[in-house]
């Protein structure tokens, strides 16, 4: 299963946070599995966030593609350059990236 299908995956059956803003929350207060950042998202949000997410030891995974496209996959029309995955749903896109959590 490719990273888009599983992302598709979790829109459909899981629970995501769109935004940097509310994804940069709910990494500071640890509440999320995993976060996803296009490759275009702002260097010093990029930052902010791997830090906060190394403390909480969520994974970061980065999107190849722009906001843009992150925002179409994701099924809307404007770019989406964070967003945070608190349910995985029926995907296993916590695998695919590596991001199982141990004794989590």
């Amino acid at each position: 299963m490719s990273f888009e299908s599983a992302l598709r995956m979790v829109l459909r059956t899981g629970k995501v946070v769109l935004g940097s803003k509310q994804t940069l929350k709910l990494v500071k207060h640890g509440k999320t599995r995993m976060v996803v950042v296009a490759a275009n998202a702002p260097p010093e949000a990029k930052k902010e966030l791997k830090y906060y997410a190394s403390l909480s030891n969520i994974p970061v995974y980065e999107y190849s593609g722009t906001s843009v496209e992150l925002g179409a996959l994701c099924g809307k029309p404007f770019p989406v350059s964070m967003l945070a995955i608190v349910d995985p749903g029926d995907s296993n896109i916590l695998e695919l990236v590596g991001g199982e959590e141990e004794g989590a």
